[in-house]
C-alpha cells in the first residue's frame, strides 16, 4: 500500500467518526431539548387542570349557595330604619337585623359637645345571634334582613329563610327607655334538628367616653349581671378582667355600665353565660373600655314561644331605673337600681334612705346644684352636731384635768414607775367620770357619713352638667388651670376645689390637735408627734387622687371643714373651762360620797382598769421574782 491510499484511508476515517461524533451530539441536544419542551407542556397541563378544578370547584360552590335557603339573604345593601318615642332614637340595620345607633332625646342628658348623648354607632356594637340548621347555619350578623310593618315605636326585621321566615320584632315602649326585642322563627321546623333548643348570641360594644374625667369614669364603668339567685355581680372596674366558665348560676339581665348610662339586656327566661370580658381602653381614643359577652337562651324553633328580651337604653337615674322594672311588670326582683352604686350595706342603707330622698328634694326646689350640697352640708352638720360636741366637751374635760395630770408626772418621773402612773391616771379618769377615748368615738361615727357621700355624689346623675361658680360640670372635675399634657400623679390640670378642700383640711387638723393637744401632757404629746403629722400629711395626700374626682364632691368636704372649723370656734367661745372644772369636782365629790356603791363609769374604762391593774400585778410579781433571785 502506498502512501496516497493510506492518507486517504486516514482521512476517510475522520471524516467517518467525525460525522459519527456529530451526529450523537444532535441526536442528544435534540433529546435535550425535547425534554425541556415535554417538562413545560407537563407544567402547562398541571396549570391548566388547577383552573379546571377551581372553576369546577366554583360551579359546585354557586350550585351549593343557589341551593342554600340563605343564599338570597347573604347578597344585599345595608339600610338603615329609624323608630322612635319621647325620650329614644334608634337607627336599626337591615344587616344582621340590629341597633346601629342609639341616641337620647332627653334634653336633661346632653353630650360633651353639647348634643344629644348617644350611647353607641356605627361598628362600635354588634349583637349576633346564632342558631344551628341543618344544612346551613344562621348567622345574623352577615344576613340581610328586610323592614316590614313599620310604625314610629317599632319595626319587624323579617329574614326568608326557605319556605319559613326568622323574625326579629323592635318595638319601643311609651315614654320610656325599654325596647322590646322578641326572636321567633315561622316554618322552620324542618330546617332545624330536633335536638336544637337554644339561641346562642354574642354580644361586644366599645364603650363611648361620655365624660370629661377619662380616669374617673373609668372608675364606675364595669360590666354587671344580676343571676337567678338574686345576687348582683360585676367585673372587675380597674384594669382589664375576662371571667370564663365560672357562672354556675343562670343570669337574669347583663348591664354594660358606664359612670352615668347603661345597656341592660334582660331577659324573659335565665341565660346561660358562658363568657365576659372587659378590656380598658387607651386614654384619648375617645372610648372606655371593650365589653364583650357569650351567652344562650331558650328558643323554640316550632316558633309557638317567641324569646323575648327588654332592652334598657338609658340613664343611671334611680328613679328612672325603678320605674322601667315596674314597666317590665316581670314579677321578679331585678333590681335594677342597684346599677347606682351607693357603697356597702349600712352604707348604702343611709345613701338610699336619707341622701337619695334629701337630695330629690332640694334640687325639686330649683335650687342650683351648688347650693344643693350646700344646704345638705348645714343639715349634715347640724345631725352630727351634738356628736362633735359631746367630742370636744370629752377632749375639754381632758384638759380642764391637766393640772391634775401633771401632779401624778411629777410624782413618777422615773420610766420605770411608767405602770404605776398609768394606773393612777385612769384612776384620776374614773373618779371624775371622762374617759380618753370619749372625744374619738363620737368622731368615729360620723365617718359612714362621710363614706357615704363620698360613694353617692359620684353616682348621682342630677349632677352631670351642673355648672356653680368656675366649674362648668359638678360631676367631674373643675380644671381652673390646664396645662394640656399629663404629670404623673396630678394629671394634666388642677382643680381649685380640691385644693380648698385640702387647705379646710389642714386648718382643720391643726385646730384640732391644738385642741388635743391641751389636754396632753408633755410625754403625751411627743407620743403623738408622728400622728400629728401624719394627719397634716394625709390631705396633701388625697390631693393627688381627688385633683381628678368630681368637683361636687371636692365642694361638698371643703364647705363641711369651714363649718367644722365655725363649730369649734362656736364651742370653744360658748365653753367655760372653770364652769366644767366645777361641774367635774361636784361629780367627783358626789362619788367619794358614795363610795360605798358601785361607780358609773364606762365599759371601756372599767376594761382599760382592768387591764391596768393586771399589768401592774404582773409587773410586781417580776419585780420579786428578781429581787428573790438577787
Amino acid at each position: 500500500m502506498n502512501k496516497n491510499t493510506l492518507t486517504a484511508f486516514v482521512l476517510m476515517a475522520l471524516v467517518v467518526f467525525g460525522f459519527m461524533t456529530y451526529e450523537n451530539y444532535a441526536r442528544r441536544t435534540q433529546m435535550e431539548e425535547q425534554m425541556v419542551l415535554d417538562s413545560i407542556a407537563r407544567v402547562e397541563a398541571q396549570k391548566e387542570a388547577k383552573v379546571k378544578q377551581k372553576e369546577l370547584e366554583k360551579k359546585a360552590e354557586e350550585l351549593a349557595d343557589t341551593l342554600n335557603p340563605l343564599f338570597e339573604a347573604r347578597q344585599g345593601k345595608e339600610l338603615m330604619t329609624v323608630i322612635e318615642n319621647e325620650l329614644l332614637k334608634v337607627t336599626i340595620t337591615n344587616k344582621g337585623g340590629q341597633l346601629q345607633k342609639v341616641e337620647l332625646k332627653d334634653s336633661t342628658y346632653k353630650s360633651r359637645n353639647g348634643g344629644n348623648v348617644v350611647l353607641f354607632d356605627g361598628k362600635d356594637q354588634n349583637m349576633r345571634l346564632m342558631l344551628d340548621g341543618k344544612t346551613a347555619n344562621i348567622v345574623t350578623d352577615e344576613l340581610f334582613f328586610s323592614p316590614t310593618d313599620l310604625k314610629k315605636d317599632g319595626l319587624t326585621m323579617h329574614l326568608p329563610v326557605g319556605k319559613g321566615a326568622l323574625d326579629i320584632v323592635y318595638s319601643l315602649k311609651p315614654n320610656s327607655y325599654i325596647l322590646d326585642m322578641d326572636v321567633k322563627a315561622t316554618g322552620l321546623e324542618g330546617f332545624f334538628p330536633s335536638a336544637m333548643k337554644e339561641v346562642q348570641i354574642e354580644w361586644m360594644e366599645r364603650m363611648l367616653q361620655q365624660e370629661k374625667g377619662y380616669d374617673f369614669e373609668n372608675r364606675y364603668s364595669t360590666i354587671t349581671y344580676r343571676d337567678t339567685d338574686g345576687d348582683t355581680h360585676e367585673l372587675s372596674i380597674s384594669g382589664s378582667d375576662e371571667t370564663e366558665d365560672e357562672f354556675e348560676e343562670d343570669t337574669k339581665w347583663i348591664a354594660y355600665k358606664t359612670q352615668f348610662f347603661s345597656q341592660i339586656l334582660i331577659a324573659d327566661e335565665p341565660l346561660k353565660v358562658n363568657t365576659m370580658s372587659s378590656e380598658k381602653l387607651e386614654n384619648g381614643s375617645g372610648y372606655l373600655k371593650t365589653y364583650q359577652s357569650t351567652f344562650a337562651a331558650n328558643f323554640d324553633t316550632k316558633g309557638v314561644k317567641p324569646t323575648s328580651f327588654h332592652l334598657y337604653l338609658g340613664p343611671n337615674k334611680f328613679s328612672t331605673l325603678k320605674e322601667s322594672e315596674k314597666m317590665l311588670q316581670s314579677g321578679d326582683d331585678l333590681d335594677l337600681q342597684s346599677l347606682v352604686y351607693m357603697g356597702w350595706p349600712v352604707i348604702k342603707w343611709i345613701n338610699r334612705f336619707f341622701f337619695l330622698y334629701a337630695f330629690d328634694f332640694l334640687t325639686g326646689l330649683g335650687l342650683n346644684m351648688g347650693i344643693v350640697l350646700l344646704l345638705l352640708t348645714i343639715i349634715v352638720k347640724v345631725i352630727v352636731f351634738p356628736l362633735m360636741k359631746k367630742s370636744y366637751i370629752a377632749s375639754a374635760n381632758m384638759r380642764v384635768l391637766r393640772p391634775k395630770m401633771d401632779e401624778i408626772n411629777a410624782k413618777y418621773p422615773k420610766p420605770e414607775d411608767a405602770m404605776l402612773k398609768q394606773q393612777e391616771v385612769m384612776k384620776l379618769y374614773s373618779e371624775y367620770g371622762v374617759s380618753p377615748m370619749g372625744g374619738c368615738l363620737p368622731m368615729l361615727i360620723q365617718m359612714p357619713i362621710w363614706i357615704a357621700l363620698f360613694n353617692f355624689i359620684p353616682n348621682y346623675i342630677e349632677m352631670r352638667g351642673e355648672s356653680f361658680l368656675w366649674a362648668d360640670d359638678l360631676s367631674t372635675y373643675d380644671d381652673v388651670i390646664n396645662w394640656g399634657f399629663n404629670i404623673w400623679g396630678i394629671g394634666d390640670h388642677l382643680s381649685l376645689f380640691c385644693i380648698l378642700w385640702c387647705v379646710s383640711t389642714v386648718a382643720n387638723s391643726i385646730i384640732t390637735q391644738r385642741q388635743q393637744s391641751y389636754a396632753m401632757t408633755a410625754e403625751q404629746q411627743q407620743q403623738m408627734s408622728m400622728m400629728k403629722w401624719m394627719t397634716y400629711l394625709m390631705p396633701v395626700i388625697f390631693f393627688f387622687s381627688f385633683n381628678s374626682y368630681s368637683s361636687g364632691l371636692n365642694w361638698y368636704y371643703f364647705v363641711s371643714g369651714l363649718i367644722s372649723i365655725l363649730m369649734m370656734w362656736f364651742l370653744r367661745k360658748t365653753t367655760d373651762d372653770n364652769v366644767l372644772l366645777e361641774k367635774l369636782e361636784k361629780r367627783h365629790a358626789e362619788r367619794k360620797a358614795n363610795t360605798g356603791e358601785k361607780k358609773k363609769t364606762s365599759s371601756i374604762m372599767e376594761r382599760l382598769q382592768a387591764m391596768q391593774e393586771k399589768q401592774l400585778e404582773i409587773l410586781k410579781q417580776q419585780q420579786e421574782a428578781q429581787k428573790n433571785r438577787k
